[in-house]
């Protein structure tokens, strides 16, 4: 089944305990300015599931999803917004999300997403160390297919992996705008929910 996933906002919390409880969870995790409003919505089929805001970094808090059989998304806040944010802020959204991923059982696999048209940035890096060292399972998402030009793709598919430290067939290219890759991320997403 490839049709889109059918998910509804249930809540926003900014701590761990306030989640609701799930038979299993998939988070998404990007930087600000990534795309991941825009790819929740289109996952869903729904433009109006996730906010999109004009300013990069509007999502501060655990932002949760639900699917009809009791499995959960959440949408994590985005990282990379320092001009707008206080030391003592971004401290606290850092400590958030490690508590979120070391402490939420239910988690099965992080969507990390990562700017296609750019690359992956110093943070992106950082962050795929830390889930790499913490054994979490993490699937890299590059977003925004359509804004890389088709005869620099190739290149751009082997640069992006390497910096991530994969192989190319490791990363998923996806476009929200363009329905690339949508198919084929909600599967995973699916049979990652509906395995035991």
């Amino acid at each position: 089944m490839s049709g889109p996933l059918s998910l509804r906002f249930v809540t926003s919390a900014d701590r761990l305990d306030q989640l609701p409880r799930s038979r299993g969870e998939v988070a998404v995790i990007g930087r600000s300015n990534v795309g991941k409003s825009s790819l929740l919505n289109a996952l869903a089929a729904s433009k109006g599931l996730a906010k999109v805001s004009s300013k990069p970094g509007r999502t501060q808090l655990l932002n949760v999803f639900a699917f009809e059989d009791g499995a959960t998304l959440v949408d994590l806040p985005g990282f990379g917004y320092a001009s707008s944010a206080s030391k003592t802020t971004r401290s606290a959204w850092r400590r958030r999300m490690e508590g979120y991923l070391l402490g939420r059982q239910e988690l099965r696999l992080v969507l990390m997403l990562v700017d296609g048209a750019v690359g992956p940035a110093g943070q992106d890096t950082e962050v795929l160390e830390w889930l790499r060292e913490h054994d979490v399972p993490f699937q890299v998402v590059a977003t925004k297919h359509d804004k890389v030009k088709s005869s620099k793709r190739e290149r751009r598919k082997r640069d992006l992996a390497d910096g991530c430290d994969l192989a190319p067939d490791q990363v998923l290219w996806v476009s929200a705008e363009r329905g690339v890759g949508l198919d084929r991320l909600r599967g995973q997403i699916r049979d990652v929910l509906a395995a035991r």
